[in-house]
């Protein structure tokens, strides 16, 4: 059998099944074996993790990149500098925000070529869902989409409307015919249409600078009035349905409903709701923005329970940046702000931050932020675990070590972000991407390594690989 390239071994390999000393032997880009500590071939690059934390690299399935069109906001150059530095080998880009957005074949060949030979990691893309392209998902799935997204209310883009119910009900079983995921803002257009009115319009409304007004604009039972729609039509067609950025906890009888009826429907938090309470947030702290809104300190922790018992599977960043002067930081209207979280470098120690302080280990973590989102964007034959076959996608972590967000050390193309001025535990030391060190202690590989995940991974030689298939955990 031919010997590895590399060999990074550890006392904390986290696979999933064992977190404890391990040698990962690594060649041409993939894992090949995960060994005792001892089980060192001759010849072959070792890394020495010592007491650090080896973690499968992250995924990400939840960022808007904005490029191209909007390359202002981020772009793939910055996303992918910032996912390589907070342990994120992959991530998978949002169809909205850029322009034109990826709706048609056409947006789906700009945004490739816009990616192309730029990222420093990973990258695959959702396609979009909206009126009138129903016809072009099959192409656009055969052009390499892992799913797509669509939103039941005004998304904020003019090139990016939403959907109403018969439009989502015909394309749901055009989607269960393809067996491709669709991924859901589920916010209603109802109950915040009657609560905007309510409290920011007339002689009544509240103070645009405080967050409560615009709380009270994005009630739970937006939320929960979606989840309970799609729901049943998911019951009706069978497509796969999985909600994005989950923050109402009202809604999680309805998840759990979905788990024991074994419908495949799933959904996914993001650190935001698991870290900041809308108790806490300043007045116009317009940072904080984001839709669904970040929710009451006793929403938070039945959030982390429904994490905890598997009803919520991943937490991803929804990394939704824009440029400063559209968070009107200067004038603290909530109401007139872009609403997003600028977020997808510090995902991995905003949750360590509050996993362990709530008693979570680092199988739980690889789980949430790996396998999870992995398995969503139908990556999981190749991404999302330590596991011989995958690509060997890696992450040095010494979760002891804090530091505290600041700009110097934010790779986003802007640095605005609520994370800012925090201590956070937990420090990214280097990151593998097919066992080609990306980034280390803050420097980063000279060429982009990164490439674009088209649906379907490209064959795999098999002079090496012909022992091996897919592993689905």
């Amino acid at each position: 059998m031919p010997s590895p390239d590399l060999c990074i071994r550890g006392q904390r390999v986290i696979t999933p099944d064992s977190a404890g000393p391990a040698a990962v032997h690594v060649r041409e880009g993939r894992i090949y074996a995960v060994g005792t500590f001892e089980d060192v071939p001759d010849g072959c690059e070792v890394v020495e993790a010592g007491d650090a934390v080896v973690l499968p690299g992250l995924v990400d399935s939840h960022v808007h990149v904005n490029e191209p069109g909007r390359t202002r906001w981020e772009g793939f150059a910055t996303a992918t500098r910032a996912a390589a530095r907070g342990g994120v080998t992959t991530i998978v880009d949002m169809p909205l925000n850029s322009v034109p957005p990826t709706t048609t074949p056409e947006g789906l060949r700009q945004k490739i070529e816009a990616a192309r030979g730029r990222c420093l990691v990973d990258v695959a893309f959702w396609g979009g869902l909206v009126p009138g392209n129903l016809g072009l998902l099959a192409a656009m799935q055969e052009g390499g989409v892992v799913g797509f997204k669509c939103f039941l209310i005004d998304s904020g883009i003019q090139e990016f409307p939403p959907v109403s119910e018969g439009e989502l009900h015909a394309a749901m079983f055009e989607l269960s015919r393809l067996d491709a995921t669709l991924i859901v803002h589920a916010e209603m257009p109802g109950p915040v249409a009657e609560a905007t009115a309510r409290c920011c319009e007339g002689e009544a409304a509240g103070d645009p600078r405080r967050y409560e007004t615009f709380l009270r604009s994005r009630p739970r039972a937006a939320e929960d009035e979606a989840v309970a729609l799609l729901l049943r039509l998911c019951r009706e067609t069978g497509a796969r349905v999985h909600v994005v950025h989950h923050s109402s906890a009202d809604s999680l009888p309805l998840l759990r409903e979905a788990k024991e009826a074994e419908l495949p429907f799933t959904a996914e938090t993001c650190p935001h709701y698991l870290t900041f309470a809308a108790e806490d947030v300043p007045d116009g702290a317009t940072e904080f923005k984001c839709c669904p809104p970040v929710r009451e300190r006793e929403n938070r922790e039945r959030l982390w329970q429904a994490l905890a018992d598997g009803t919520i599977e991943m937490v991803v960043s929804d990394h939704s940046p824009c440029p400063p002067e559209m968070k009107r930081r200067a004038e603290g209207d909530f109401l007139k702000a872009w609403g997003g979280i600028s977020s997808l470098q510090f995902r991995l120690p905003v949750v360590w931050t509050e996993a362990s302080r709530r008693g979570h280990g680092f199988q739980e973590l690889a789980r949430w932020l790996s396998r999870e989102p992995a398995r969503l964007a139908g990556l999981l034959g190749r991404k999302g675990a330590i596991t011989p076959g995958r690509d060997a996608d890696l992450v040095i972590f010494d979760p002891d070590a804090s530091f505290r967000v600041e700009p110097d050390a934010n790779e986003h193309r802007h640095k605005l972000t609520p994370y800012e001025g925090m201590e956070l535990k937990g420090v990214v030391e280097a990151t593998y991407l097919r066992g080609q060190r990306v980034y280390a202690r803050g420097e980063f590989a000279e060429r982009p390594a990164g490439m674009l995940l088209l649906r379907e991974p490209p064959p795999v030689e098999r002079s090496v690989w012909d022992d091996f298939e897919d592993q689905g955990d």
